[in-house]
């Protein structure tokens, strides 16, 4: 069977990282199987689709790097869905209802006193002729329900192992249009997921119980192929660090806003790959590479988004940036290192904006002598006037270093630490013996003699 899945969000709002998860599992489940990935715009919603949120969504996919290899729109696939509301008229299972929401109002708080559950009576099912005749004429127009039978639906999830729903008594029949004639997603996502033979079905396990609605839909709508319905995987709802839900905190992670904050798609590609799972979060550049890693069966418990743990990977995907991958973040800084320099500071980096404190390390005047203490500042008069003379090489290092242990008495971090605070400003950085051929001699006797 060749693996096909889908990603059909709804333009109704910018991406955020749980939208970016279902995307990117999805992708790198069908790049691993050798499957198909699908985009697909659930944009049935006129009211509430727009063609910001859509062109935001085609940016947001692209920079995350997903390619798909099928796409679709749903306001293009109406005719079908009238064919597939025809047919599940002509076999019984969808029925007009003519109730208003507010006589539906009126139900559930009825059921609710007498400690009811709120499902539907199919009160529909029993109305005359002549009372139908009078809703029309009063103008009311139907919605239609789909008619759920009995039986309870059944699979074995991907994530979750065996999953029972049971339908009768629990769950209302579900409308899949609507008064003006809309169709919910309910339907149009069965009958698109017929259309193009998506074979696994990889969502949150808010869809739970709709799945179990949506298995019988298939059923319905393929009952003279006997197709099975696709293989379902449902994934744990996403919590902040403190194992709280973090859908009331979405907004904080638009994926434009972490974009904009400076955080590199691939950390966040690689951050969701290991999401859950038992899996150790691989550092890489190459989605090719995460796909071959990723194992959606070792997906299990909750979902922590962690912002630091974000943060990490990316200082991780810094250190082994290569120099030509590191191009268009100098072109965004408005800086340039060469290569030798680039190798020898990006272990030094945790995040993007490090760029341009490094490049002003090696390449201005500056002063570092106000983040030094009293006894830092007279151990480096000290020892500038042991820098060696002439032109610097990888061996000046070895040369200084060990006419400081002999004038000073210093080894260690003990020695070293105030000269890179004098050089530098920062605590920790490439190995001296590189620094200072990348400072270069003037800078550095620059700096040193400026503390004193």
């Amino acid at each position: 069977m060749s693996i096909v899945v889908r990603f059909a969000p709804s333009p109704t709002g910018f991406m955020h990282i749980g939208n970016a998860r279902v995307a990117v599992i999805n992708w790198l489940f069908a790049r691993k199987s050798g499957g198909a990935f699908m985009l697909r715009i659930d944009d049935t919603d006129q009211t509430r689709s727009t063609k910001e949120y859509t062109d935001a969504l085609f940016e947001e996919v692209s920079w995350l790097g997903l390619t798909y290899d099928i796409f679709a729109r749903q306001s293009e696939c109406i005719e079908r869905y009238k064919e597939a509301m025809e047919s599940l008229i002509s076999i019984g299972r969808l029925y007009p209802c003519y109730e208003t929401p507010e006589e539906l109002d009126i139900k559930r708080k009825i059921q609710a006193k007498k400690n009811e559950p709120p499902v539907y009576d199919r009160s529909a099912l029993n109305a005359s002729s002549k009372e139908v005749e009078t809703w029309i004429a009063q103008g009311r127009r139907p919605h239609w329900r789909f008619k759920l039978n009995n039986a309870p639906a059944k699979w074995c999830d991907l994530v979750k192992g065996e999953i029972t729903v049971q339908t009768a008594g629990s769950l209302s029949d579900p409308v899949l249009v609507k008064e003006d004639g809309t169709f919910l997603y309910t339907l149009s996502s069965v009958v698109d997921d017929i259309d193009f033979g998506i074979t696994h079905i990889i969502r949150g396990e808010d869809h739970v119980t709709n799945t179990g609605v949506q298995i019988q839909l298939f059923e319905a709508l393929t009952r003279e192929k006997q197709g099975p319905p696709p293989i379902f995987a449902h994934l744990s709802l996403l919590l902040d660090k403190e194992g709280q839900p973090l859908s009331k905190r979405i907004g904080s992670f638009c994926l434009r806003n972490l974009r904009d904050a400076g955080f590199d798609a691939m950390a966040i590609n690689c951050f969701i790959a290991g999401l859950g799972s038992s899996q150790s979060h691989l550092i890489t550049y190459d989605l090719r590479e995460l796909a071959d890693f990723f194992d959606l069966g070792a997906i299990r418990g909750g979902a922590r988004v962690d912002l630091d743990a974000i943060e990490g990977i990316q200082k991780k995907l810094l250190h082994i940036k290569s120099y030509e991958m590191a191009q268009a973040s100098f072109d965004k800084h408005g800086v340039h290192f060469s290569r030798d320099e680039w190798l020898a500071i990006r272990e030094s980096l945790s995040a993007p904006q490090d760029i341009v404190e490094w490049y002003n390390i090696l390449n201005t005047d500056a002063c570092f002598k106000h983040m030094m203490g009293t006894d830092d500042i007279t151990y480096i008069r000290s020892i500038a006037k042991l820098l060696p003379e002439g032109f610097f090489d990888d061996g000046t290092w070895d040369i200084w270093s060990v006419r400081i242990k002999q004038e000073t008495g210093r080894h260690g971090r003990d020695m070293i630490h105030p000269i890179r605070l004098a050089l530098t400003g920062r605590a920790s950085g490439p190995e001296m013996k590189n620094l200072i051929l990348l400072i270069g001699r003037d800078n550095v006797t620059r700096r040193l003699l400026s503390c004193s």
